[in-house]
C-alpha cells in the first residue's frame, strides 16, 4: 500500500513566484496555514486542555478521568509514533480531520456520564481520542516545523503555541461562567459547560479542511516548501523502527516523557484538590495565558536573539533549566502543605491573600510548561528541513510524551504520595536539560 507524501527537495530559481503573487495572507502562505492548524488546535486540543484542567474532568471523583486518560495516553503513545508514517501516506488533511472528530467524542462522554455514571463511555473514547491525537499532532508538527523559513521557525511556533493555548484560555470561561453560583461542593460542572466544548470542537473538525499540503505552501520569498514524493508502508515501518537508535531522538526522550507527564500532577492536585469548581475555571484561564506568554517569549528570543543559532538555543535551555528548579521548588514548599493530598477549606479567588500564593504557582507552572515545549520543538525543527523527517521526529516526540503521560495518570489512579510526584516531575525535567543542551551542541549548526 502506498500514498502521496512530502519530502524536501531542491528548489529551483525558475520554481520562484513573482513578487506581485506573494503575501503573508495568502491562503497558502505560511503565515495563514500556521495560524489555521494553530485555530484547529484552539478548537480541540485546546478545549481538551481546559476540559482535563478543570481537575477530574469536571467531576469531583477524579476516577473516572484517571481510567479514560490512561486509555487516551496508552493509545495515543502507539499512534503518536505511527500518526508521522500516517501523515506521509495520507497528506495533512485527511490525517487532521480523522484526529480531530474524536474530540468532540470525548466530550460528549462527559455529558454522558454526568447523567448515566457509566465509566464505559468516557474510557471508550479516550481510547479513540488517543489514536485521533496522535494523529492531529503528528500532522500538526510537520506543519510547524516545516512551512515557516527556517529563521522564523521560532516565531511561527510561538505562534501556533499562542493561538492553541488561548483555546485553553477561553474553555476556561466556561466552566468559570456557568458554574458561577453553584456550591463548592457540587459533583461536576453543568451540562452547559460539556456542550460548549463539544461546539468549539466540531468547529475545528471542520477548519481542518482549510490546511493545505506542503507543496502548495509558497513563502514570502517566492520560494517552495516542498515537493511530492511517494511512500509505503514498508518504508514508513523501516523509519519509525531507525528512531529507536537514532542518536538525535535518544537524547530528546527524556524531554518527551516528561513534557506531558507534568500535567497529572498539576490539573488533578493542584487546581483539583486546591480549589472551588469555578476557581478552577478560573486559574485555567491564566494557566493557558501564561502558556501564551511563555511561548511567545521564549520564540521572540530563538528567533532573534544576539547570538548565533546554536548560542541562542544553549542560553534558553540554561533559562528553562534555572526557572523549573525555582518553580518546582516552590511546588515543593506549597505540596508539603497537604502532604495527605487533602485540602478541607477550598480556596476561592475571593479569598485574597490565601488564593495569591497557590494561584501564582500554578500561572508559574503554565508558563514553565510552554518553555519548555517551545524550546523542544524548535530543537527537533532545527535537525532538519524536510517535512517527512520532521513528521516521522514529531511523532516519535508524540509517542514517548504520551506514554509518559499514561504511566502519570496511573500514578494518580492508585493515589501514590503527592510528595514523589512532585519529585518525580522535578527529577525529569532536571535531566532533560542538559540532554537537550549536548543534542543543540552536536547536531544544530549555526
Amino acid at each position: 500500500m502506498s500514498g502521496m507524501v512530502t519530502t524536501q527537495l531542491p528548489v529551483e530559481e525558475g520554481e520562484r513566484l513573482p513578487p506581485a503573487k506573494r503575501g503573508l495572507l495568502r491562503h497558502n502562505s505560511p503565515l495563514v496555514q500556521v495560524s489555521l492548524i494553530g485555530l484547529v488546535c484552539f478548537c480541540c486540543p485546546g478545549m481538551f486542555n481546559a476540559l482535563s484542567g478543570l481537575g477530574g474532568g469536571g467531576q469531583l471523583d477524579h476516577t473516572t478521568i484517571d481510567k479514560a486518560n490512561t486509555a487516551l495516553y496508552a493509545c495515543f503513545a502507539i499512534f503518536g509514533i505511527v500518526g508521522g508514517a500516517a501523515h506521509n501516506l495520507f497528506g495533512p488533511r485527511s490525517t487532521l480531520l480523522l484526529g480531530a472528530l474524536t474530540y468532540p467524542l470525548y466530550a460528549a462522554s462527559f455529558l454522558y456520564y454526568n447523567h448515566h455514571h457509566s465509566q464505559a463511555f468516557p474510557i471508550a473514547a479516550g481510547t479513540l481520542l488517543g489514536a485521533g491525537a496522535g494523529l492531529l499532532w503528528a500532522a500538526q508538527g510537520a506543519i510547524i516545523t516545516s512551512y515557516p523559513p527556517p529563521d522564523r521557525r521560532g516565531t511561527y511556533i510561538s505562534l501556533f503555541w499562542c493561538l492553541y493555548n488561548l483555546g485553553g484560555v477561553f474553555g476556561g470561561l466556561f466552566p468559570f461562567s456557568f458554574n458561577y453560583h453553584r456550591g463548592s461542593n457540587a459533583a461536576s460542572v453543568n451540562d452547559g459547560t460539556y456542550i460548549a466544548f463539544m461546539a468549539f470542537m466540531l468547529l475545528g473538525v471542520a477548519l481542518t479542511l482549510l490546511i493545505l499540503p506542503p507543496n502548495k505552501i509558497i513563502r514570502d520569498d517566492g520560494s517552495k516548501v516542498t515537493r511530492f514524493a511517494y511512500s509505503s508502508m514498508a518504508k514508513e515501518g523501516t523509519a519509525i523502527l531507525k528512531l529507536f537508535t537514532n542518536w538525535k531522538m535518544l537524547l530528546v526522550l527524556p524531554a518527551a516523557w516528561t513534557s506531558n507527564f507534568f500535567y497529572t500532577y498539576q490539573f488533578n492536585d493542584v487546581n483539583g484538590v486546591l480549589f472551588t469548581l469555578r476557581t478552577q475555571g478560573l486559574n485555567n484561564v491564566f494557566y493557558w495565558c501564561a502558556r501564551m506568554i511563555g511561548s511567545a517569549g521564549i520564540g521572540y528570543f530563538l528567533d532573534f536573539g544576539f547570538a548565533s543559532c546554536r548560542k541562542r538555543g544553549l542560553i534558553a535551555v540554561a533559562v528553562v533549566a534555572v526557572l523549573g528548579t525555582a518553580i518546582w521548588g516552590g511546588g515543593l514548599a506549597n505540596q508539603l502543605r497537604y502532604k495527605d493530598g487533602k485540602w478541607q477549606d477550598l480556596i476561592d479567588f475571593k479569598d485574597g491573600r490565601r488564593y495569591a500564593g497557590p494561584f501564582l504557582l500554578y500561572f508559574s507552572y503554565g508558563l514553565l510548561d510552554a518553555m519548555f515545549q517551545s524550546l523542544v520543538y524548535w530543537i527537533i525543527g532545527s535537525l532538519a528541513n524536510d517535512s517527512q523527517v520532521l513528521s516521522r521526529y514529531v511523532g516519535f516526540y508524540n509517542g514517548i510524551q504520551s506514554a509518559g503521560a499514561a504511566v502519570a495518570w496511573q500514578i494518580d489512579m492508585h493515589k501514590n504520595s503527592l510528595i514523589t510526584q512532585l519529585i518525580v516531575n522535578w527529577v525529569l525535567m532536571t535531566i532533560s536539560c542538559p540532554l537537550l543542551g549536548l543534542l543543540l551542541f552536536l547536531a544544530v549548526k549555526d
